[in-house]
């Protein structure tokens, strides 16, 4: 377990057997500074307990940093539910484990609001949901938010807009190539939007069923071991976190990486060499920040949500600005207005 703790600076971690269901629940908090921690719960196939715990620890330092810059007044944290290799649950086995989840969440009595994230739905957070009232994304027809996909979409969009600004002096996609990798909800919609505004695009999952959407949308499509690889202006990592690892950020081929996957680099040092590559690089927790916002903000209005939300493209210019002015990467820029947001409250 050392090199699961080698660096452990959360708050609280409970890691438990679901009583119902038998597997392994992990739940991190990593810093309720400005207030209860808000995050989702990722349901996932791991190798080895040891592997999902170091998940649910890395997916709530995360958390911390992108409810910071979204101005939210909740802290860090994330649940992961973790699956065998190739195990899948049966609705009744599904619905037992979100019971388990929803009995870890109302022990910690408030320091934690669960919410949807991958392998997850707003079904899932209503099964949760049977067992506390510290949960969020709820399916609107009782009473809840729904899915966040589309805010989140709309604030990658955002983002990109002004990444784009900073390549080309323009906001607008039209006749730039852009990849997506990664064809979910968010990653669908992103590639549905930017078709409509004319941009060129290569698109890309490991679910060769998605290339329905390629077709229909005229865009080119190729295998995700590839895709990094195909000449664009902007890349857009849209599945599962991890996917910039030493070797694929040696051979991108893009002027700018932006995109709503979670956990994008698989080192650290992978900003470095994005930057020692003149790669702009928009910080993951960042730029994915529009469905947090919209589950978080939950005494504001659709319309100051919105607001918010198109708000990350202001966010992100001021990262851009100081990774600029400092000569350091956007990654230490955008952590340096996550430490001075934490520390104004320390100091308050």
């Amino acid at each position: 377990m050392q090199s699961v703790f080698a660096t452990f600076d959360h708050e609280q971690l409970t890691v438990a057997t679901g009583t119902r269901s038998g597997l392994t629940i992990a739940v991190a908090l990593h810093s309720t500074a400005l207030g209860p921690a808000l995050g989702g719960c990722r349901l996932w196939s791991y190798n080895s307990r040891d592997e999902a715990v170091a998940d649910a620890l890395r997916l709530s330092e995360g958390m911390t940093s992108k409810n910071a810059l979204a101005g939210l007044s909740s802290g860090g944290g994330k649940a992961v539910i973790a699956l065998a290799p190739g195990q899948t649950l049966s609705p009744e086995e599904r619905h037992a484990a979100f019971l388990d989840l929803g009995d870890i969440v109302e022990k910690l009595g408030g320091l934690y609001k669960t919410a949807e994230d991958v392998g997850t739905t707003a079904a899932d957070m209503a099964s949760v949901s049977e067992r506390t009232k510290h949960v969020v994304g709820l399916p609107a027809g009782q009473g809840g938010l729904g899915d966040p996909g589309a805010y989140t979409a709309r604030g990658v969009h955002a983002a990109l807009q002004e990444t784009l600004r900073r390549l080309t002096g323009e906001t607008s996609a039209s006749g730039l190539r852009i990849t997506i990798v990664g064809l979910g909800h968010v990653g669908s919609a992103l590639a549905t939007q930017l078709a409509s505004e004319g941009a060129h695009l290569t698109l890309s999952d490991i679910n060769t069923a998605k290339k329905s959407l390629a077709d229909e949308l005229g865009a080119e499509w190729v295998s995700p071991e590839t895709a990094h690889t195909v000449e664009a202006d902007v890349f857009m990592p849209a599945g599962v976190g991890g996917m910039l690892t030493p070797k694929v950020i040696s051979e991108l081929n893009t002027r700018a990486v932006v995109g709503p996957a979670n956990n994008q680099l698989a080192e650290p040092s992978g900003a470095e060499a994005l930057a020692a590559r003149e790669i702009l690089y928009a910080p993951d927790y960042l730029v994915n920040a529009g469905g947090v916002i919209y589950l978080g903000a939950e005494d504001a209005s659709i319309d100051e949500k919105i607001e918010r939300i198109d708000a990350i493209s202001q966010t992100l210019s001021e990262v851009f600005d100081e990774a600029q002015a400092s000569g350091i990467t956007t990654i230490e820029a955008a952590d340096r207005l996550v430490q001075q947001r934490l520390q104004a409250v320390v100091t308050a």
